[in-house]
């Protein structure tokens, strides 16, 4: 029997795929959202059909609101009520010093890690909530444990806009608690994906192994494995929590 529908944003590759997966396999119908590349969307939905669960693609920026809105109103349309919701779309934008950056740089961070992860989280809450004639949900939102180290030199602008995400699950969590919603969210550090590359700093991740005590990156398997937790009856009692994946650094 299927749990229901789990949206899952930026969920063609790195932690969102590997969600998308995991979930899956216990039990979830999953629709993969993407911005630009279907084919591998389409290679995370075929994973999710292989367990036996239901699966779509549907390409959207998260970063707008036009596309917020079509993402929700065609999973429904296609798979039912939303029942999960996992905000894994997100950007660390490029690696630069605080003084080196533009507005648009920085707009384009704060816009798809927060504003879009905001908007997606509203749309759930309107669908979920027993306040509204929902039957409850889960939503998980992907931190960063940038959001206390500062990400100096590098990210500042991405780690500012983790701290928000901290702050937003915080207050969403008290808000919705009691009409059936958990939000909860889950914080990576030094995690092996593509998103480093994509910074225009590939060796990023290997360079941070001395610094993480246990001496080794994480992989997106395991920081799913700790999104798919968050969104099972084991955790029928967390609301609110910020979950550190993170090698103990």
């Amino acid at each position: 029997m299927s749990k229901g529908l789990l949206i899952v944003t930026g969920g063609s590759r790195g932690i969102g795929a590997a969600t998308a997966i995991k979930a899956a396999a216990e039990g979830w119908d999953v629709a993969v959202n993407y911005a630009r590349d279907a084919q591998a969307a389409d290679r995370v939905a075929l994973k999710v059909r292989e367990t036996g669960q239901k699966a779509i693609t549907v390409q959207g920026d998260m970063n707008e609101e036009a596309d917020i809105l079509r993402l929700f109103e065609t999973a429904e349309a296609e798979l039912g009520p939303v029942k999960g919701l996992v905000n894994s779309a997100g950007t660390t934008g490029m690696g630069t010093r605080v003084e080196d950056m533009s507005a648009d740089a920085m707009r384009g961070v704060i816009g798809l890690n927060v504003i879009g992860l905001m908007l997606c989280s509203r749309e759930a809450v309107r669908r979920m909530s027993t306040k509204n004639g929902g039957a409850g949900g889960r939503i998980v939102n992907l931190g960063s444990a940038a959001s206390r180290l500062g990400g100096a030199n590098e990210f500042v602008h991405y780690a500012a806009s983790k701290g928000a995400v901290d702050s937003f699950t915080l207050g969403l969590a008290r808000e919705v608690a009691s009409e059936g919603i958990l939000v909860n969210a889950v914080s990576p550090g030094m995690i092996d994906t593509e998103i480093h590359a994509s910074a225009g700093l590939p060796d990023r991740a290997m360079n941070a192994v001395p610094n993480i005590p246990i001496r080794r990156v994480g992989q997106p398997e395991e920081v799913a494995d700790v999104i798919v937790w968050l969104l099972s009856d084991g955790a029928s009692y967390c609301a609110g929590a910020i979950v550190d994946v993170t090698g103990g650094r």
